[in-house]
């Protein structure tokens, strides 16, 4: 369903009448009955790392698994992700558009657009044709913030959006996470910074769950039905966090073609996932 929502008139996001007082009207295509139920905002750095596209994708699945919607601003990066792993689990996801409806921004997630119109929510302050400007990017993202319960920011750069973001939710009085990141990367320095400056640090996907009230539905059913040698590699990158093929050959004596053939098993099972040499653990 495509409409306008106009302050005033029935309908209204009671969620932006009580966080912007200044929004007139809302334009929508899409499932409006999202705007009711729980919400995590998943937002970051359109530059991003393997290790931020993984953790935004979990995330995005670990709340669809529990009822809970992801809003982004449908950016590349860490917000595509995000949208990804909602609706990959069977979830729903609000994108929050700087321009309209119906122009696609990134021209790349034309499809993703698309998709999330069908089986979520589409929503802007502009009309469906606008095209979007630079200045457009920052008054969307209060509206992110205003529909987010709570606000996880999993990669972002000393002057990323994202950074705007969580200054717009946490003057709202909503629960802001900051994902750690490697003090080396310039991907995670404005992540890391809101750690600093006392933003919650996200250790455990599940903690966002328990915030809210929600017991985390029982995981491990992925890890369940491994074989033995897929489990002793499982194990082994779970209790290390990171680890190549060569470590893995040397505490275990499988041959690295063995190891190479169990690890692509893994990552099409969701567990870990490869980048650069080494492998992480997908799901946590």
């Amino acid at each position: 369903m495509k409409g306008k929502l106009v302050r005033g008139e029935g309908g209204f996001p009671g969620k932006l009448e009580e966080f912007m007082p200044d929004a007139k009207e809302i334009y929508f295509d899409g499932d409006l009955s999202l705007l009711d139920g729980r919400t995590v905002a998943v937002v970051g750095s359109r530059r991003c790392t393997q290790y931020g596209r993984t953790v935004a994708r979990n995330i995005g699945k670990r709340m669809a698994e529990n009822g809970v919607t992801v809003v982004s601003g449908l950016a590349r990066g860490i917000d595509t992700a995000g949208h990804l792993g909602a609706l990959e689990a069977g979830g729903k996801t609000i994108a929050v558009l700087g321009g309209g409806t119906d122009t696609y921004y990134p021209p790349e997630n034309r499809r993703l657009q698309q998709r999330i119109a069908g089986e979520g929510l589409l929503i802007s302050e502009n009309p469906p044709e606008y095209t979007a400007r630079p200045y457009d990017f920052p008054k969307r993202n209060r509206v992110i913030a205003a529909l987010a319960e709570s606000l996880v920011v999993v990669e972002a750069g000393n002057r990323s959006g994202a950074l705007i973001t969580a200054e717009c939710a946490e003057e709202m009085g909503k629960n802001v996470y900051a994902v750690p990141g490697n003090i080396t990367s310039l991907y995670s320095f404005g992540a890391n910074k809101l750690i600093r400056e006392n933003v919650t640090p996200l250790i455990l996907i599940d903690d966002l769950l328990i915030d809210m009230g929600i017991a985390p539905d029982a995981e491990g059913a992925a890890a369940e039905g491994l074989g033995g040698d897929e489990k002793k590699v499982f194990d082994m990158v779970c209790g290390s966090g990171e680890m190549t093929v060569d470590e893995i050959h040397h505490k275990t004596n499988m041959k690295p073609s063995e190891i190479n053939g169990i690890i692509s098993v893994l990552e099409m099972k969701g567990l870990i996932f490869s980048s650069m040499g080494k492998i992480f653990v997908a799901k946590f």
